[in-house]
C-alpha cells in the first residue's frame, strides 16, 4: 500500500495557485484512472484506488500548507504506511516550469509543506518534483506561488498533469525511469518524422568560373601514296 500526497491550500480562492499543483496532480490522477469519489478524513480528502495489485491512497491535506504534515501523519498512522511508502507531490521553484523530477529524501529547501511533513513524519519520504519556476528574488517568492499560472502556461500545465497521470502506474510500480519518460511524451513529445529524403542528385555540370581546356587540333589524315612523297622529295 502506498500514500500519495498532494500540497496545496484549501478553498476555491488558492485552486488554480502555483502552489496548488500538487492538488492538481491527484485530482487528475484519481480522474483520469477511476479512483472513489474525494470524501473528508484526516484534515483532508481522500480517494483510494489500485494500479493492478497496488493500493494507492491519495491524501490532499486541508489544514493549509504550513500544517499539512499533521494530515499526513493522521493517514500514515490509520493505515499503518511506513515512511518509505509516501510520496509528496509539490511545487518546486528551482525547477523551471513544465519539469519533474524525483527525489527521496533529503531538505525541504524551505517550502513549508514540506517542513511540516519533515516534523511530523521525518525526510525519508519520495518527492515527485514539480516545476513552476523562480519569480527571481527571495522577496516575491510569497505572492509568485499565491497566483494562479498564467494563460501563457496552461497548456504547459495541461500537459504535466497528463503525463502524471500517464505514469502512475509505473511510479506505483517503483519505475521511477518509466514515469518521468510519460511525464516527458507529454511535455517534450518526440518530433513526427517527414519520411526519408530522397538523394541529392550529382551536379554533373561544370561550374562557370572553372577554366575550361583549350581544344585540341585533330592531325589531318595522311591520304598521299608512297609514290607521291618520293616526288616531292625530288622537287627539293
Amino acid at each position: 500500500m502506498q500514500l500519495w500526497v498532494g500540497l496545496g491550500n484549501p478553498g476555491a480562492k488558492y485552486a488554480n495557485n502555483r502552489h496548488n499543483i500538487g492538488f492538481m496532480a491527484l485530482d487528475r490522477i484519481a480522474e483520469d484512472h477511476g479512483f472513489a469519489p474525494w470524501r473528508g478524513k484526516f484534515q483532508g480528502q481522500v480517494s483510494e484506488g489500485r494500479f493492478g495489485s497496488t493500493r494507492v491512497v491519495l491524501l490532499k491535506p486541508e489544514t493549509f500548507m504550513n500544517l499539512s504534515g499533521q494530515s499526513v501523519r493522521a493517514a500514515a498512522d490509520f493505515y499503518k504506511v511506513d515512511v518509505s511508502d509516501i510520496t509528496v507531490f509539490h511545487d518546486e521553484l528551482d525547477l523551471a516550469p513544465g519539469k519533474c523530477r524525483l527525489k527521496q529524501g533529503g531538505g525541504h529547501a524551505g517550502h513549508n509543506g514540506l517542513r511540516s511533513i519533515h516534523q511530523h513524519m521525518s525526510p525519508d519520504y519520495a518527492r515527485v518534483r514539480l516545476g513552476i519556476g523562480h519569480p527571481g528574488h527571495k522577496d516575491r517568492v510569497a505572492g509568485y506561488v499565491l497566483n494562479d499560472f498564467p494563460k501563457a502556461e496552461q497548456e504547459m500545465l495541461d500537459d504535466l498533469l497528463r503525463g502524471i497521470s500517464d505514469g502512475a502506474p509505473a511510479l506505483a510500480a517503483g519505475d521511477g525511469s518509466k514515469f518521468l519518460n510519460a511525464v516527458s511524451l507529454r511535455v517534450a513529445p518526440p518530433r513526427s518524422s517527414t519520411g526519408t529524403k530522397a538523394p541529392a542528385k550529382a551536379n554533373t555540370s561544370v561550374p562557370q568560373d572553372t577554366p575550361q581546356p583549350a581544344p585540341q587540333k585533330k592531325e589531318a589524315t595522311e591520304t598521299r601514296s608512297p609514290f607521291d612523297k618520293l616526288k616531292d622529295h625530288f622537287r627539293k
